[in-house]
């Protein structure tokens, strides 16, 4: 019944045109007005992730979008330049490098977690061979 139905994932925002900016100018996607008064963004492979903004907006306590990057640490050289800080975690679960960069040894993949302006937490994915 719902596999032949368009899916699409959205979030809350506290500033729709901080998202907005911050989405296409520091991570470079294309994003577009939807006539609901939302933003829509557009990633690899025509998804299409929905963006509204909510008065009592609550970041997200999980990982809201995941980037797969073939090039992990490059992705967070670059986003450090544009002044994007990335998460530091220390505890049993996760524990980040002073890039903010989880490496999984081999027990899975490097991971960076890092906020966007409305406090959602996205992550950057080394790409898995």
């Amino acid at each position: 019944m719902f596999s032949d139905s368009n899916t699409f994932s959205s979030f809350s925002v506290n500033d729709l045109e901080a998202a907005k900016t911050f989405y296409s100018e520091v991570l470079g996607l294309q994003v577009t007005d939807n006539p609901m008064g939302v933003a829509e963004l557009h990633v690899k492979g025509g998804g299409t992730v929905m963006m509204y903004p909510k008065p009592d907006h609550q970041p997200a306590t999980f990982t809201v979008l995941n980037f797969v990057m073939p090039d992990l640490e490059r992705a967070v050289d670059a986003l450090i330049v544009k002044g994007v800080k990335f998460e530091q975690y220390h505890n049993e679960y996760l524990n980040t490098d002073d890039k903010g960069i989880m490496r999984g040894d081999g027990h899975g993949p490097d991971i960076a977690w890092f906020k966007d302006p409305a406090g959602n937490i996205l992550s950057v994915i080394g790409e898995h061979e």
